[in-house]
């Protein structure tokens, strides 16, 4: 391990002792800081060109692009995500005629509510450094469809997307036949996925749970290592009331005798799923206890962290995210990988560090607190509920100097849009209420009679159209001389986030 820079050390205290007042402060601070400090929300931020495609355009093919919309076109035939049927019967069904691709390979499965896709993304990036071929399924996309199953880092190019459809359609029409009701959207991509993981094949599937956990589709592999991200409010309708009752859902994920990687929770939340790890005999590693952030320091483009890992301390970690909560994520994510190779129970010693080092320092992600114009700076993040915006509120906080923030704001109908709004509230000079084209998408008017009760009517307005609510935006931030620094967040949802990097030219 190399020599810290000079200029990179706080002190010369005890290592165990710091992490030891880790510990202790984790353990001591209110659950629901906890929540929102220790990863509640995906923030990306990177600068420069994407490194790899991963929010795709449409393909340049114009007979490769007609054949994806006929695809997505009778997907979006189906029960969308958010409506659904409780059960694993149906997606069970299709993975039987297909010959069980999802137990082809090892996997390992993510929950929680806030943080899934940032955790998954660092996993992958930490297996694919080790040599291991990786497959990755996660949800919602940004902007192509194709983005939900990735290959070796990079989203499945749409001819393969195409075909994998073709391959498993006459399935699943036989489960469709079969079953009281048909497979859903997300049914479908999940068969598509793990099919594509075993025809690939891969030597690991990363996978993210859509919704909950006992019933979810994806919740048909046997994963030796279930990560469980911070859980908060969220899908209450269909999940609980309470971060108990939710945890009691994402719980379901985890397998006999497996391991269990668990974020800081809310009391009550860990304690459900410490029960349900007990009844299948599964091991947990808890962070603030067996693994945790041992310190962390802003930096150019940046932070960089050392992590206490099942195996030791990592030192120098360069991570290309900012927030607090995305140190959290990656102490996560490293902690999933050392459970998945033995590390803290098979066998002793650490992952190399310089190998870690490399692929944290790759992780990116469109849409999570991306730039993507300057002068005046725009950022794009999806945070679309209370503990997410409030991690996003601190990481935008944290990581740029705005003298004035405005905020384009479009979010689902399904949300709580209150909470949402209030969280941003500190930040925002001003605010721009808008809407995107999805059929979820809250009416602009209803969403600001909700922004008028938080931000006033002298600091909201209105524009239906998301383009004129981002040149709206824009024309507000520039107002202050060009050198004040003001800037616009667009957020609210991923739809909204992927429409706006259409717009802005982010391919």
């Amino acid at each position: 391990m190399s020599e810290p820079r000079p200029s990179d050390r706080h002190d010369d205290s005890d290592p165990d002792e710091t992490f030891a007042e880790i510990v202790d402060e984790a353990t001591q601070r209110d659950p629901d800081l906890a929540v929102i400090e220790a990863g509640s929300r995906t923030l990306r931020t990177r600068s420069g060109p994407p490194q790899a495609p991963d929010a795709p355009a449409r393909p340049a093919d114009p007979e490769v692009d007609k054949a994806l919309r006929a695809v997505e076109q009778e997907l979006a035939g189906r029960w969308g995500e958010t409506k659904l049927e409780p059960s694993v019967a149906r997606i069970t069904a299709l993975m039987d005629l297909l010959g069980e691709p999802q137990r082809a390979y090892p996997s390992i499965h993510i929950t929680g509510t806030n943080g899934k896709t940032s955790t998954a993304r660092m996993v992958e990036a930490l297996l694919g450094a080790f040599d291991l071929r990786t497959g990755r399924y996660t949800s919602p996309h940004v902007q192509s469809i194709t983005e939900r199953i990735s290959l070796d880092g990079s989203p499945m190019d749409p001819e393969r997307f195409i075909e994998t459809y073709q391959d498993i359609k006459p399935y699943v029409e036989m489960v469709d036949a079969q079953q009281p009701y048909r497979l859903s959207f997300f049914e479908v991509l999940t068969g598509m996925a793990y099919a594509a993981f075993a025809d690939a094949p891969v030597d690991v599937a990363v996978v993210e749970v859509g919704m909950g956990g006992s019933w979810d589709a994806t919740n048909v592999i046997d994963a030796s290592v279930a990560v469980i991200t911070p859980i908060s409010l969220d899908h209450t309708d269909r999940l609980g009331s309470t971060p108990a009752e939710i945890a009691g859902e994402k719980g379901g994920i985890i397998k006999q005798g497996a391991t269990v990687i668990l974020a800081q929770q809310p009391v009550d939340a860990a304690q459900v799923i410490l029960k349900k790890a007990v009844a299948v005999d599964a091991t947990v590693a808890r962070e603030g206890m067996e693994f945790g952030v041992v310190s962390r320091e802003v930096a150019v483009g940046g932070q960089l962290l050392t992590l206490r890992g099942l195996g030791g301390e990592y030192e120098e970690i360069f991570l290309p995210l900012y927030g607090a909560h995305q140190a959290h994520n990656a102490a996560v994510a490293l902690c999933a990988v050392e459970a998945f190779f033995g590390i803290g129970a098979e066998r002793p010693g650490a992952l190399d560090a310089d190998t870690v080092r490399q692929a944290f320092a790759s992780v990116i992600s469109p849409g999570r607190l991306e730039v993507v114009r300057s002068s005046p700076t725009v950022v794009l993040d999806a945070a679309h509920n209370p503990g997410g915006a409030r991690a996003t509120a601190d990481g935008i906080s944290e990581a740029f100097a705005f003298s004035r923030l405005i905020g384009v704001v479009g979010a689902s109908d399904d949300k709580d849009v209150k909470g949402l709004l209030e969280a941003f509230e500190p930040i925002f000079a001003e605010v721009v209420i808008t809407q995107n084209s999805s059929a979820r998408a809250m009416d602009a008017d209803a969403l600001a009679a909700v922004a008028v009760e938080v931000f006033g009517d002298e600091r909201v307005q209105v524009e239906p159209r998301l383009d004129d609510a981002i040149e709206a935006a824009i024309t507000l931030a520039e107002e202050e001389d060009e050198y004040a620094g003001a800037g616009v967040l667009v957020t609210g949802s991923v739809i909204t986030v992927g429409e706006a990097r259409l717009l802005l030219g982010r391919h």
